[in-house]
């Protein structure tokens, strides 16, 4: 698969999607899905193996959570392959990202994404979620392919703000696991996202603590 099929990917489905990035942004983002289609054949970050999708499925669908993102300093809990930590970082470059992951293979690449992509808004947390103790809890997090979001609230609750949201990540609209919610959160909104040339539902819930909690 060459860049050049990469590069119209991407500029169609920004156009779609209404997004206008800069061309340095835009080879920022094609750096690095080269980088995640080197690493993968070695670590396992993505299961998306077909380089046809990988636009679409990687990029495309990490940056579909843009309008969401409202934070200065967003977690990304979960983040292994950098997805959709590092696609925001890349277009979001005033605000700061902390990606977190308990994988050190998925953790060393992401440090090499930093390195070879000269980002200087990120930074990579190798540990688990319950172990982490950042200096202030966060207003946003991130989870995309992660947990399920009983799971998210109990392994990532402390890490949260207390008026504070995540920003979760779904395929279909997960009805089981929104039952299975323990007391104390509440799913505020829930957005499909339309995402170019992907196929299947993509939903974002956004948790956030009930007012009676």
């Amino acid at each position: 698969m060459t860049q050049s099929f990469w590069q119209r990917q991407l500029s169609e489905g920004l156009a779609q999607m209404q997004l206008s990035l800069n061309e340095d942004q835009q080879q920022q983002l094609l750096a690095f899905l080269a980088l995640l289609n080197k690493w993968n054949r070695a670590y396992n970050l993505t299961a998306v193996r077909d380089e046809s999708e990988m636009v679409s499925r990687q990029l495309l669908d990490s940056l579909s959570i843009l309008p969401w993102v409202t934070t200065e300093h967003l977690l990304d809990v979960g983040a292994g392959g950098g997805l959709p930590g590092i696609p925001l970082a890349i277009v979001l470059p005033a605000k700061r990202f902390t990606l977190l992951d308990s994988n050190g293979k998925k953790t060393r690449f992401l440090q090499q994404c930093i390195l070879e992509l000269g980002l200087k808004n990120v930074e990579v947390i190798h540990g688990r979620a319950e172990d982490c103790k950042p200096e202030h809890p966060f207003s946003q997090i991130s989870s995309r392919a992660f947990t399920a979001l009983d799971n998210l609230v109990a392994w990532c609750g402390d890490l949260l703000a207390r008026d504070g949201s995540f920003l979760a990540m779904k395929g279909q609209y997960p009805d089981d696991e929104v039952a299975a919610l323990p007391a104390g959160w509440q799913v505020s909104s829930s957005h499909s996202l339309e995402v170019p040339c992907a196929g299947g539902e993509r939903h974002l819930l956004v948790v956030t603590r009930s007012e009676s909690s």
